[in-house]
């Protein structure tokens, strides 16, 4: 969505995770409101079917940054430099941090032959995902 979004070219587009990076959500909102078109801003937020302790959201948002589940970028085509790629590297394992939800261990307990090869072939995702989003910004550099 967060690309598609940015095709159009005058659409300020954000990704955000507060527990990840608060200041970086800050400024995502305070771009947004100061756009002058349309915006959109995608934000990680867990919820109870993801099986976490839900006090600990923001801990979680944090984990689904630092595995490379969730990136955190901003474009906003009134800029000078109008992509701002804003995660670090994942130092997470992206396989641990999905074991832990229970959207991920009820797929194990039902199927585990399918769910190791969804697994597998989603962290595969997750990172060409990544990869894009990062050669879209130096493009736009």
């Amino acid at each position: 969505m967060g690309l598609m979004s940015m095709s159009y070219g005058y659409v300020y587009v954000a990704s955000v995770a507060l527990g990840a990076d608060r200041a970086q959500t800050l400024k995502a909102f305070q771009e947004a409101e100061a756009y002058d078109g349309p915006s959109i801003i995608f934000a990680y937020a867990p919820c109870i079917a993801h099986g976490i302790d839900m006090s600990k959201t923001q801990t979680e948002q944090k984990r689904a940054v630092e595995a490379g589940y969730f990136p955190l970028y901003r474009y906003n085509p009134a800029a000078e430099v109008p992509f701002t790629w804003d995660a670090k590297d994942p130092k997470g394992a992206y396989q641990d941090f999905i074991r832990s939800e229970g959207r991920y261990k009820s797929l194990l307990k039902t199927n585990p032959d399918a769910a190791e090869a969804l697994y597998s072939q989603a962290e595969k995702d997750a990172a060409n995902r990544m990869e894009v989003y990062k050669a879209v910004g130096a493009l736009l550099k």
